[in-house]
């Protein structure tokens, strides 16, 4: 689903923000993906969505290639991954239901099935009450709730989301998680970007990947054959306690 091999990238005036990192992510498996602000999280996350282009390695998703595929091929690629954000990225003045229609219709949806599709979509992440709320009358965990939906518009095979309860008070927080073990139940990868080790420790079971100043230094999923495997099915259940043993992350060393 996701395979990155011996992937650096490196920015003209910033040097290294990615050094010979190599994970992959498999067909319905969750992973946290964590560091240090700067680390390299959010640089991975453009990778996956091939945004950028690795300096070195390559960058595999859903059958797609950083080193073949074109530009006028890029679409193919985001359309196969969602893409959630911290900062919700909504059309202000429109409601929520205008929100997912509105990428629905930029995506080349038929007119016909653009209504009866934007509402399964609001109805999955739990606002089918709220479709004619605008965006300003939502709460913060609503908004990211309609920013979920419309990341799943071209019902893509993978999930990113990019410190998506890094705005949400602890409710809403548990809401949104609920909701990404939902999806990932469905089958969809999800790689999540965060910098909150709470979160993490809620979920022992949930993969951990630790970036330290662009290198991976942690992979708490790693067999010796390298075959990544998927998380028992269905979402782990939250503890309110630290795991025994793990990563640096995992143990409050960040």
């Amino acid at each position: 689903m996701i395979k990155l091999s011996n992937v650096s990238k490196q920015y003209p005036k910033r040097g290294f923000a990615l050094k010979d990192v190599t994970f992959q992510l498999g067909k319905g498996e969750f992973a946290f993906l964590t560091g240090h602000s700067g680390s390299g999280k959010s640089t991975t996350m453009r990778l996956i969505h091939m945004v950028d282009r690795p300096t070195a390695g390559e960058v595999r998703v859903s059958g797609y290639s950083s080193d073949k595929v074109t530009e006028r091929d890029l679409w193919k690629v985001r359309r196969r991954v969602g893409y959630v954000f911290q900062d919700f990225r909504l059309l202000p003045g429109r409601t929520a239901y205008e929100n997912v229609a509105f990428a629905l219709e930029v995506t080349g949806t038929p007119p016909k099935a653009i209504k009866p599709k934007a509402q399964r979509l609001l109805s999955q992440v739990g606002l089918s009450t709220k479709a004619g709320a605008f965006v300003n009358e939502l709460s913060g965990g609503e908004q990211q709730r309609v920013a979920i939906a419309r990341a799943l518009v071209n019902d893509p095979f993978v999930l990113l989301a990019d410190e998506p309860t890094g705005n949400l008070d602890e409710r809403a927080t548990r809401g949104i998680m609920e909701l990404f073990w939902d999806i990932q139940a469905k089958g969809m990868a999800v790689l999540m970007a965060t910098h909150d080790l709470e979160l993490i420790r809620q979920y022992p079971r949930t993969r951990v990947l630790e970036l330290d100043h662009g290198k991976l230094v942690y992979d708490s999923r790693s067999p010796d054959d390298g075959v990544s495997r998927p998380d028992p099915p269905g979402p782990p259940p939250p503890e309110s306690t630290g795991q025994e043993g793990g990563s640096s992350a995992t143990q409050g060393g960040l």
